[in-house]
């Protein structure tokens, strides 16, 4: 299954109509890291796409936004790869196919064993963690399910990354909450001729 048809039900704002204030974010996503990112909904020419098209609805919201989401993305004090597997516990808990199609693949190219996220995006507990990704997928998966997490998760996961990184945990799984909720109420599509990567 695939979706084809544009869902959205935020339609993209062409560029030449956007109003000053969203101009504004609209420059500043274009030229942040995400702009320089394949396949990133602030990448291709023209409207954005992803959750930036969105946010433009509350520019000023928007914004800070789009800077905390850029803080927590290149700025993590977690290695990309865990910060990545926490983003795609989220957006698994979600079920935010979008969300999932565009950090998935940034997960394993920055190390995440393929059949670790494949478990994840089936509601398995992977096999084959190395400590600190079970860690994280310990503490973030309690988390999303539960709400909080038990004393030995919060312990373990402060002895393994300080309480700097448990906070930088705590953060992406904020933010991509956000971002998928953003992205699940529009019903972003996927790019034409992908299927839906979660049941």
């Amino acid at each position: 299954m695939t979706e084809t048809a544009d869902s959205r039900r935020f339609k993209q704002i062409p560029v030449e109509q956007l109003t000053p204030d969203q101009r504004k974010l609209y420059d500043a996503i274009r030229s942040g890291p995400r702009s320089k990112l394949a396949n990133s909904g602030a990448s291709a020419p023209g409207p954005l796409g992803g959750p930036f098209n969105v946010w433009l609805r509350s520019p000023g919201i928007g914004d800070c936004v789009q800077r905390l989401g850029e803080e927590i993305r290149f700025r993590s004090s977690l290695p990309a790869k865990l910060n990545e597997l926490a983003i795609i516990i989220t957006a698994r808990f979600w079920t935010s196919q979008y969300e999932w199609h565009a950090h998935c693949k940034l997960a394993i190219e920055a190390g995440l064993a393929p059949g670790i996220a494949q478990a994840i995006a089936e509601n398995r507990p992977p096999a084959g963690m190395d400590e600190d990704e079970q860690t994280v997928y310990d503490f973030t998966t309690q988390l999303n399910a539960e709400h909080a997490v038990s004393d030995e998760n919060y312990e373990r996961a402060v002895d393994r990354f300080g309480e700097r990184g448990v906070f930088d945990m705590i953060a992406a799984s904020g933010f991509y909450t956000l971002v998928a909720m953003s992205l699940n109420v529009d019903r972003t599509p996927l790019p034409a001729g992908v299927p839906l990567p979660l049941k």
